[in-house]
């Protein structure tokens, strides 16, 4: 289901724009750093679904681009029997972030889908986003050219916030094989919650503000779903959900108008909150996502917070496009990764089926892995909330504030090294500072489980039933 949210700079203490948000996917996740890579001419790549898919379809090929751009993002291995790997999207070096969230379509836009669609799906176009988009708006260009080239491969309808430092844009991408979308833009001034993602009305032809193929309005007439003397063509009400705004969106949204109306305004604690509370935030939140839309001198200081499991129960810690590697805690491990039950870390049985091995490197796998451990302690703070979640929260919120106040000085550092030409140094900076935060974080997670859990044993309260304890979440 996802969950996406955009703060325009106006409302911010910083004056800095950010995009935050979640995925709600089952299966592991993982944070990756790509490199800038260039392709010969006549390159392709595999985009769309698979007959296996919930939603079947054929894969095809598309061009691929002659340069791709350096870009950090989180990846996971399950849903709803799409190929995997999958992303929600991430940061690029030109400062363009995207989030992508589930967006409903109408059931008859989802029934007529021809079940051999092709085209890319919602994680080839967030990936692509990332990979290609220059700005906001040429990542909206790019999903719209796509689509109407290549197809969309749909699993009932979906959607993808963009954003740069400028301004952000919501994309919905429907269902039903007719190339439909369309696009909002969101300016300095706005407050955008998606779960789902949503567009309201929208005019007769495209301006400034929104986007949409010249067919989008004759597919709801020709289908007798609007017309002309209606009035406005409602984006939601005739091709989505017909709910608009659901109850929890309008929920953080008034939240956040709040705080934007103090003196201070909303700083990045506000925008940390937005993804981390209890009210929002719970087991189904696969990892959270806070990025700085901000445009420094050099990208390699282009940064996003970071957390491996649902931030409620985890601290959101900083990596950089300039840093070199994810510490190996933290990258792709067997726990929770699809298909792992079935592999092995042996070649013994590969000339028979190459599939029977893991596809995690056995270095990898050798190191803690840092989603289980916070895994754990989610659901150790889920089974007493008070005390335990109640301290972990403020044990990870304090956590936060102290990287937050080392990373002006560490941000500066870089920069001078990088006005300097010595960017391999840079690198090394961000690569200790962002690889400290996260070992710290796990060593304190190690301790923090080892006491709840004796904790929970001592008094008797380990929850043995098959029924989980947990948050109360307004979604």
């Amino acid at each position: 289901m996802s969950y996406a949210i955009y703060v325009g700079r106006n409302l911010t203490a910083d004056g800095i724009p950010y995009l935050a948000g979640y995925g709600d996917e089952p299966s592991s996740h993982w944070l990756e750093i790509h490199p800038r890579q260039s392709h010969p001419e006549g390159a392709t790549l595999t985009v769309g679904v698979t007959p296996r898919a919930a939603m079947p379809g054929r894969l095809t090929q598309i061009p691929q681009a002659a340069r791709t751009a350096r870009n950090m993002r989180v990846s996971y291995s399950h849903f709803l029997g799409l190929p995997a790997p999958l992303t929600n999207g991430g940061l690029n070096e030109h400062g363009v972030a995207v989030r992508d969230v589930w967006s409903p379509s109408r059931p008859e836009l989802v029934a007529m889908t021809p079940p051999d669609q092709t085209g890319p799906n919602y994680s080839d176009l967030a990936r692509l986003v990332v990979e290609r988009a220059r700005t906001a708006r040429e990542g909206v260009e790019l999903i719209g050219a796509l689509i109407a080239e290549h197809g969309y491969s749909t699993y009932g309808g979906n959607s993808h916030l963009i954003a740069d430092p400028g301004e952000a844009w919501v994309v919905i991408e429907f269902a039903g094989g007719k190339r439909l979308w369309a696009a909002e833009r969101l300016g300095p001034d706005s407050i955008r919650a998606s779960r789902p993602g949503y567009i309201g009305a929208i005019p007769a032809e495209p301006d400034a503000d929104f986007l949409f193929p010249a067919h989008f309005h004759d597919v709801a007439a020709d289908l007798g779903w609007w017309s002309a003397a209606a009035g406005p063509f409602d984006v939601n009400a005739v091709y989505g959900d017909g709910k608009g705004r659901w109850d929890g969106v309008e929920r953080v949204e008034a939240e956040l108008r709040e705080r934007a109306v103090r003196p201070e305004r909303i700083g990045i604690e506000d925008v940390f909150w937005a993804i981390s509370t209890g009210m929002f935030t719970g087991d189904t939140a696969g990892y959270g996502q806070v990025v700085p839309l901000v445009d420094p001198r050099h990208d390699a200081l282009r940064m996003m917070w970071h957390a491996p499991v649902g931030p409620v129960t985890a601290p959101l810690m900083p990596v950089f496009l300039g840093q070199t590697a994810v510490p190996d805690e933290y990258a792709m491990h067997r726990y929770l990764t699809d298909g792992e039950a079935a592999r092995f870390l042996d070649t013994r049985k590969e000339a028979r089926n190459p599939d029977t091995v893991s596809h995690v490197p056995q270095g990898i796998e050798s190191a803690e892995s840092a989603v289980y451990q916070f895994k754990r302690l989610m659901h150790l703070a889920f089974q007493q909330p008070d005390p335990i979640l109640r301290e972990v929260w403020d044990h990870w919120r304090a956590f936060e504030r102290q990287i937050n106040a080392e990373l002006p000085d560490v941000l500066l550092s870089a920069e001078i090294l990088c006005d300097a030409g010595e960017e391999r140094l840079a690198a090394r900076l961000l690569d200790e500072f962002s690889h400290r935060c996260f070992a710290s974080a796990l060593a304190d997670c190690t301790a923090l489980v080892s006491a709840a859990h004796a904790l929970l044993r001592a008094a008797g309260a380990l929850n043995r039933t098959a029924k989980p304890r947990s948050l109360d979440q307004i979604w």
